[in-house]
């Protein structure tokens, strides 16, 4: 893919978004560390539902730690792999205590120090929460990059570079967010919806779903 395509598809992105957010509920950088580490392998709308009791019990890495291992997993309880979220969750309460005097660290070697925090979420809190221009690639994202033609790769990390090294700067602070949407709600896995894709006519996927007949 050319870099002029590459450009006029972040255009159309951007034509038709132009101020993208992720769907995760947040009111601070901690409670959006919090929810990212909940969202591994989680819809962000079962996350949504469980954070919003917790934080009115306890949105601080203090409170939390103060609820305890037990009285956490019942807030989380209907998110997948929730014993194993909670252990790490409170870890990273106790080591943004002693380490960070309470704050998320804007560092990527601090983030990806915390228990249960990778690159992904290191990228989504770097991106969201201290504005850098860094792009998380989930499945959804793995998937589009690939199939358009836009960035190919064999792993996530492959994609997130060569993303990095050829989406056009004017873009690159949303482009996760566009491209993590268009995923979930447009370019689907097993039947992406090209008669309502913006990009349909610059995307470069040879088995595009036909025109929908009213």
């Amino acid at each position: 893919m050319n870099p002029a395509k590459r450009h006029a598809i972040f255009e159309r992105f951007y034509q038709a978004n132009p101020e993208p957010r992720g769907e995760l509920e947040f009111n601070s950088s901690f409670e959006l560390l919090i929810a990212v580490i909940l969202s591994a392998q989680a819809t962000d709308i079962s996350v949504n539902r469980a954070t919003r009791g917790l934080y009115k019990k306890a949105n601080t890495p203090k409170a939390i730690l103060k609820l305890g291992v037990a009285r956490l997993e019942t807030h989380i309880k209907t998110i997948g792999l929730y014993r194993t979220k909670a252990r790490n969750i409170i870890a990273t309460c106790q080591q943004l205590l002693s380490e960070h005097d309470g704050q998320v660290p804007h560092d990527r070697a601090a983030l990806e120090a915390l228990p249960g925090v990778g690159r992904k979420t290191a990228n989504v809190v770097l991106n969201i929460a201290f504005g850098e221009p860094t792009i998380a690639v989930d499945t959804h994202l793995f998937r589009i990059a690939n199939r358009t033609g836009l960035a190919p790769g064999k792993t996530p990390l492959a994609v997130e570079q060569k993303l990095l090294k050829v989406v056009p700067k004017a873009y690159l602070q949303h482009a996760h967010h566009w491209l993590i949407l268009h995923g979930r709600y447009v370019c689907m896995a097993r039947k992406p919806l090209c008669a309502n894709c913006v990009i349909e006519r610059l995307c470069e996927y040879r088995h595009k779903t036909p025109q929908l007949v009213s």
